[in-house]
């Protein structure tokens, strides 16, 4: 019986570690896709788009693991919500290099031209929110929901950023009209980055539901 438990305990420790490798590719992503967005690196903005092919298989990779464990060992209470807190945390995280790769594309739309504004904002954004990403990962392997709740607190920050940039830019388009294709591919980077910032307080809700047993909303 024992062994059988060892086992088990084994194979989710196995989806945890694949699970943070997950997470270390997506973040990696976001921040080089937002490097690429800022250089206009236009041959790294394809690349990141080729590689968002590695970051799905590794998710459904996951995602077939925790099936099979359900189906095998019919887990209940803690084993269970164990096992759906990783599939949501790899979902978000697969999402994360998805926005990777938006804005890999909104790169590739901008091109060379220069930017028609200030992009300082945006580096703010981007700049707490990848705070946010790392410290959820950390929060999450410690299990820590003291953590977690600081790092949803962070997402009001990301908000209020968000709602000011694109408040900027819808105002830029009024006067300048003849660059709203720019302020349009601006205002998705700016989207993008307020919601991977909404992923990180999504895991953090996740470490709640697991340690508590309840679902807990982060961003009221």
């Amino acid at each position: 019986m024992c062994s059988v438990r060892g086992r088990y305990d084994n194979e989710i420790n196995e989806v945890q570690q694949d699970l943070l490798v997950l997470c270390n590719r997506s973040i990696l992503s976001f921040e080089v896709s937002f490097t690429v967005f800022i250089e206009k690196d236009l041959i790294k903005a394809q690349e990141i788009i080729d590689k968002d092919v590695d970051i799905n298989r590794l998710e459904e990779a996951i995602n077939d693991r925790v099936i099979k464990l359900i189906t095998r060992q019919q887990p209940v209470a803690t084993d269970l919500r164990r096992l759906i807190v990783l599939l949501k945390a790899a979902n978000d995280m697969e999402r994360i290099g998805d926005y990777a790769v938006n804005i890999a594309k909104e790169t590739l739309h901008i091109g060379n031209s220069r930017f028609i504004t200030s992009v300082e904002l945006l580096e703010d954004m981007y700049f707490k929110t990848t705070l946010m990403l790392r410290q959820i990962v950390d929060a999450f392997v410690e299990e820590n929901i003291t953590k977690a709740k600081e790092v949803a607190e962070l997402d009001d920050q990301i908000d209020e950023m968000y709602g000011d940039m694109i408040q900027h830019l819808m105002k830029l388009s009024a006067v300048t009209p003849e660059n709203i294709s720019q302020i349009t591919y601006l205002s998705f980077i700016c989207r993008y980055i307020e919601r991977c910032a909404d992923h990180a307080t999504n895991i953090a809700e996740h470490l709640l539901y697991l340690k508590k047993g309840q679902h807990i909303d982060l961003n009221n």
